[in-house]
């Protein structure tokens, strides 16, 4: 997916329109009595990532029929805003190091400094979604309700081998999966779309917020530095992923004691050891043929959508999320 956002140069003004925007917004935040908050949160926001959700939610706005831009621009600085703040609270949770390839705000500034920074971008987020009218507000207050549920429930199956897959999908479309499906909903309805098209996208939304989340589990997996986490994170911190889920019900007898006794007791050493049980019970080929499937179904979502760039552009971002160094 990285070859797409850096090789397409539409892609590219996209994103360069979005910093531009983040970059204005702080910059008047720093003028003001918000200053001391901001710049605890100011490096993380300005050296974020890809800026996915709220390139995602752009490209929506246009593929429904959208024209003036910046009717939908504080929709998508607000998705890539929420989104910071659930990063900076998710490695409080997790006691993660580092983040984007710098300290986590706890390791730098100490944990209260992390959570008032977490809560503050959170408000930021909240105060431009809620210049929309209110369809638009509850959509993205349930879609931040649903993240705290997953968030919530993946503490329950936290070293928990008997988490199922259901359990599983519920995490992921609460944490992942409705933030994008919420970002593509939204912003059809600033777009003045039907409700058909609408709940395509929504839908398309959620098969490839899916599909995102299962390629950041085999990354976890297979190890990749420019994911700014080290290799196995989700392993040690005993989250049960769907390659691990699968592994547990396909093997048997002496084997499925022998990757129990891996997750309970893990450490770096037994490295080979998980990945050849991982090989043995199929669990990579399954994980990456579900991959396949959330993605040609999103694809599917997109049909109903009348032919344009915009919609090119988002079936190009979903075919190559799926080889993200895979």
């Amino acid at each position: 997916m990285e070859n797409v956002f850096f090789t397409n140069p539409y892609l590219s003004d996209i994103k360069n329109r979005i910093d531009e925007a983040l970059e204005e917004l702080v910059l008047h935040k720093m003028a003001g009595n918000e200053a001391p908050t901001m710049s605890l949160v100011r490096d993380i926001l300005l050296v974020g990532g890809k800026r996915f959700r709220p390139i995602l939610a752009l490209l929506a706005f246009d593929a429904a029929g959208g024209k003036d831009e910046s009717i939908v621009m504080d929709l998508a600085l607000a998705s890539e805003i929420i989104h910071t703040a659930t990063l900076i609270h998710d490695d409080v949770y997790d006691q993660s190091k580092t983040r984007r390839g710098m300290p986590t705000l706890h390791t730098s500034h100490g944990l209260s400094h992390a959570i008032i920074a977490g809560d503050y971008l959170f408000v930021i987020g909240f105060s431009l979604g809620g210049k929309y009218d209110n369809i638009v507000i509850e959509k993205m207050a349930k879609s931040a309700a649903n993240l705290a549920s997953g968030e919530l429930l993946q503490f329950e199956h936290i070293s928990n081998l008997s988490t199922t897959p259901e359990n599983y999908y519920s995490i992921v479309d609460g944490k992942t999966a409705g933030v994008f499906a919420s970002a593509c909903s939204c912003a059809g309805i600033i777009a003045g779309a039907n409700s058909d098209v609408i709940k395509s996208l929504e839908n398309f939304g959620i098969e490839l917020g899916r599909a995102f989340q299962l390629v950041d589990d085999l990354l976890d997996l297979t190890g990749d530095t420019s994911m700014g986490k080290p290799k196995g994170t989700d392993v040690h911190e005993g989250k049960m992923t769907l390659p691990l889920i699968h592994s547990l019900t396909i093997l048997h007898g002496i084997e499925r004691e022998q990757l129990a006794d891996i997750l309970n007791n893990f450490s770096d050493d037994r490295w080979q050891e998980l990945t050849t049980l991982l090989v043995k019970s199929g669990s990579f080929e399954y994980v990456k043929q579900l991959i396949m499937n959330h993605i040609d179904r999103a694809l599917n979502h997109l049909d109903l959508l009348p032919e344009s760039n915009a919609k090119n552009l988002m079936k190009d971002i979903a075919i190559a999320s799926q080889n993200r160094r895979l």
